[in-house]
């Protein structure tokens, strides 16, 4: 093993939960707040047609050097991610809290990064396989949604990042924000 840095999610890793909200905080559980969201008032008289929209852009950042060391000297070599999703698209009665699942959604993201920090700036990174990522899957049967999923804390607050050197044991570099 080479060392190796990573934000982990502790719980779902050792499978303690079987997954984690990726709300961002705002209208927790859910997502968001604005298009992800739409309130009716009913009973109504007649159909009606609402757009729910959802757009993921994760920004993550990468350190060039050892977390874990005083130095800056650039030493990172790959970077890697390969992290599944499921998204529930639900209707809550919010007088009974009564929860219907409408739709199941699954999708994955890998990313490959090749990195030669001597190289000049613009030539130090390489996409590796795969190039295209695969398109969200629409279940044609749905999927009950997991507990764990449902509370507190989300992943952001529940990430730590890890060093594993190559000998030694492995060390949180950044506790999670919520245990």
């Amino acid at each position: 093993m080479q060392l190796q840095s990573s934000w982990e999610l502790p719980d779902l890793l050792e499978g303690k939960i079987e997954a984690i909200s990726d709300s961002d905080g705002v209208n927790y559980p859910w997502y968001g707040n604005t298009t992800e969201t739409c309130t009716i008032v009913g009973p109504t008289k007649r159909d009606s047609k609402f757009i729910i929209s959802m757009n993921d852009n994760f920004y993550p950042s990468v350190t060039w050097a050892v977390p874990v060391s005083e130095s800056n000297v650039a030493r990172l070599t790959n970077i890697y991610r390969d992290q599944s999703f499921t998204t529930w698209l639900v209707a809550t009665n919010t007088s009974t809290n009564d929860m219907i699942i409408l739709q199941t959604l699954h999708w994955r993201m890998q990313l490959s990064i090749e990195v030669n920090p001597s190289r000049p700036l613009g030539q130090r990174a390489r996409l590796r396989e795969p190039i295209a990522q695969d398109q969200p899957k629409i279940l044609s049967r749905n999927e009950p949604i997991p507990p764990s999923a449902l509370v507190k804390p989300n992943a952001n607050d529940a990430q730590v990042l890890m060093w594993r050197p190559k000998y030694g044991q492995p060390l949180v570099v950044i506790p999670p924000k919520h245990r």
